[in-house]
């Protein structure tokens, strides 16, 4: 058999080079740092997503980037991944590539007298057809392919050519586009033999290698056990490009649902079936702190740069990632002491690294003065019953270290509180993130919910004062220790010092006006997502230390559990609470039943103090529209048996039951302090009760 003179089939193509390399030493042909460079000069910066438009949001989006209000971070990452990655010879991707082979026809007459081709043709304007008998598929040597499933492969991409056709130049280049789009060719020519039944159409291919090893360089934060199962099932068979940029997309995949700063930037077959894979991480080499006014222009900032970098998870060496660095934005903004925080990455020269500029603008005063208002429930009668108003002098930046002063005093129709409080929110020199706050404080609290008596009225005064440090010591687990001294007593409606109430039951343990008592105090606290109706538990316990033999030893223990489940467009909640006392206690530290946060339907305090509690509480809460929702529950609470216990019997003699349940109906509206509720509740006695509480009930 010989070639066909009068017909010949010539092929420009492009063989695939054996997945060229990345050459990364040089920044200016590493399409990665190009991608990344590129990105970097229009990056978003992070916005805090209550900052509202206008002011200095509009100020700082000019001095950074136009989406500054309109910041999306998949799009960002989208962006940085989505580059092609074949903008030059040294890198390759199947999906920014058209494949490997631009295959033409010709079709020449080998004689010059003007004799027509031998061989039919037939035309239709200027496309030209030739009559096809026969199509094969052969390797590069015209020899049958060892493998038949190759063969396969390379027959069921084809379209056009079919034996006994009529094809035109433009049909059978197609076709060789869908024989190496199939993966598994780096190579296909067209090749016209003249049979004795006629043209005989062979396409020569050139088969991948078979994949036998991996080497992976630059891949320090994606998980070995990640690639191994990528390239799992490739083992043995021959390299499919498809395959490979399926691999490459989930790679690249992972780096973006992670918001790191990753991607493939460069994938080289060796000889052996080795593919050689490397990947371009973005690590962070430098973190500055660049105090802004609101006109965005750089100033003097009063806040300790390294109060602010101690805050960042963020840190050198890492590779960068955007969700953590908006994390890093909200807990800057969290301090309280900054009005507007942003980051912008920018390329560290030509080291494929990235540096952070943190830009950040301080509220305009740390120290103030305010004022304000609350609702007291120990107060159930007056005309201003419950009422309180409050003042505060205060420094939210002491000496730049973020320490907060806060002077404050409430008073209410009988209710005072004086307190001078100091906290340190981070102690200078821990990696725990430990926080101290130290506490004096002299309070005035009625004692009706346990010593309510006709005709007057009695205030329990306690001096307090404290350390205390608390950590985080697990994901959502915060821990707090302590210690306290308290003094406390009653006094009558005219101040004077008294020890027995209306029905002579003692108001103090030692028998004297007033209790002293060194408290030490451990708390754990768990909270989940932070959302309204998320799962919480707190546990409390307090232990009395006999240091003087006159002050009061005893062992309070406390919990409470709220769980939020959602049923649809309703969501139930669920509480429970609950503590004991061992040991020789005030008779007003006793636990109080009844009222806005215990069993509604009752008043405060009127179902019963004890030495044991628990209460539980169902509550389904639904939208009504807009901001407003309605809400169905019920309450039930018991002293488990434990009033006459509490020195005096103090319930026993207002003949408190002991237990009781209320379960009524009410409406909530959100609000900046939490949602605002107003509830009827029906009680098992038959009376019912209005109530108004703000925040979650405890």
């Amino acid at each position: 058999m010989h070639q066909n003179e009068d017909v010949r089939f010539t092929s420009s193509y492009i063989k695939l080079p054996q997945f060229c390399p990345l050459t990364l030493h040089h920044p200016t042909l590493n399409p990665f740092f190009t991608n990344l460079h590129l990105l970097l000069q229009n990056f978003p910066k992070f916005q805090h997503p209550f900052h509202q438009n206008g002011g200095i949001s509009q100020t700082l989006s000019k001095f950074t980037h136009p989406f500054h209000q309109k910041f999306n971070l998949q799009n960002a990452i989208l962006q940085f991944l989505s580059k092609p990655r074949n903008i030059n010879p040294f890198s390759w991707s199947l999906s920014n590539t058209p494949l490997l082979c631009c295959a033409s026809i010709a079709l020449t007459q080998s004689n010059l007298d003007g004799t027509p081709l031998s061989g039919p043709k037939t035309g239709s304007g200027n496309e030209e057809r030739v009559l096809i008998s026969e199509v094969l598929v052969r390797n590069k040597d015209g020899e049958e392919l060892e493998r038949k499933d190759l063969e396969s492969e390379a027959l069921n991409a084809l379209k056009a050519c079919r034996p006994n056709s009529a094809l035109t130049v433009r049909e059978v280049q197609e076709d060789v586009h869908r024989i190496v789009a199939s993966g598994y060719f780096c190579s296909c020519m067209p090749v016209a033999v003249d049979t004795r039944d006629g043209i005989r159409l062979v396409f020569q291919v050139e088969p991948n290698q078979e994949f036998h090893g991996l080497v992976c360089e630059g891949a320090n934060v994606l998980p070995a056990r990640f690639i191994e199962d990528s390239f799992r099932d490739g083992y043995g068979k021959i390299v499919n490009i498809k395959r490979l940029d399926e691999i490459i997309s989930s790679i690249n995949g992972w780096y973006m649902e992670r918001g790191l700063f990753g991607a493939v930037s460069g994938i080289e077959m060796l000889s052996g079936g080795m593919i050689r894979l490397e990947v371009s991480e973005a690590e962070v080499n430098n973190i500055t702190i660049r105090f802004l006014d609101r006109t965005g222009e750089p100033t003097v900032g009063k806040t300790r740069p390294e109060t602010i970098l101690r805050q960042l998870t963020t840190k050198k060496g890492q590779v960068y990632s955007m969700l953590q660095g908006k994390r890093d934005v909200d807990t800057v903004l969290a301090m309280g002491i900054m009005e507007d925080v942003s980051i912008i990455p920018q390329p560290a020269g030509d080291t494929g690294k990235v540096d952070l500029v943190m830009n950040v603008v301080e509220r305009k005063s740390g120290a103030g003065i305010s004022a304000g208002g609350g609702i007291s429930s120990g107060i159930t009668s007056g005309p201003l019953a419950g009422l309180i108003g409050s003042c505060a002098i205060y420094h939210k930046n002491l000496f730049g270290r973020n320490q907060k002063l806060n002077l404050s005093l409430e008073r209410g129709q009988i209710d005072s509180i004086f307190r001078i409080n100091y906290t340190d929110p981070w102690i200078e020199g821990d990696d725990k993130r430990t926080s101290r706050s130290m506490m004096i404080q002299n309070s005035r609290t009625p004692g009706s919910l346990v010593h309510n008596h006709p005709g007057g009225s009695l205030t329990i005064g306690r001096v307090t004062a404290g350390i205390e440090y608390s950590r985080p010591f697990r994901p959502k687990w915060n821990g707090t220790a302590g210690i306290i001294f308290q003094r406390a007593g009653a006094r009558d409606d005219k101040g004077n010092p008294i020890i027995r109430d209306y029905y002579s039951s003692p108001l103090t343990a030692s028998g004297n006006t007033h209790d002293d008592m060194l408290l030490a105090k451990l708390e754990t606290v768990y909270t989940g997502s932070g959302d309204p109706g998320s799962s919480v538990f707190v546990f409390n316990m307090d232990q009395g230390l006999p240091v003087w033999s006159e002050w009061l030893v005893f062992n309070r223990v406390n919990a409470r559990a709220r769980k939020g489940l959602v049923l649809g467009p309703m969501r139930l909640l669920l509480s429970f609470s609950g503590g004991h006392v061992v040991g020789n206690f005030p008779p007003h530290e006793a636990f109080v039943l009844g009222g806005t946060n215990s069993v509604r339907g009752y008043e405060e305090g009127t179902v019963g103090s004890g030495r044991s509690y628990a209460v539980g509480c169902g509550e389904i809460s639904f939208p009504l529209m807009g901001p407003l929702e309605g809400a169905v529950f019920a309450d039930y609470g018991t002293d488990l048996g434990s009033g006459p216990s509490v020195p005096g019997d103090p319930a026993g003699a207002r003949l408190k039951p002991g237990s009781g349940y209320g379960c009524g109906v009410g409406i909530r509206v959100d609000s900046p302090l939490g949602p605002l509720r107003l509830e009827y509740a029906f009680n098992d006695q038959r009376t019912g009760r209005f109530h108004f509480g703000v925040g979650l009930r405890n």
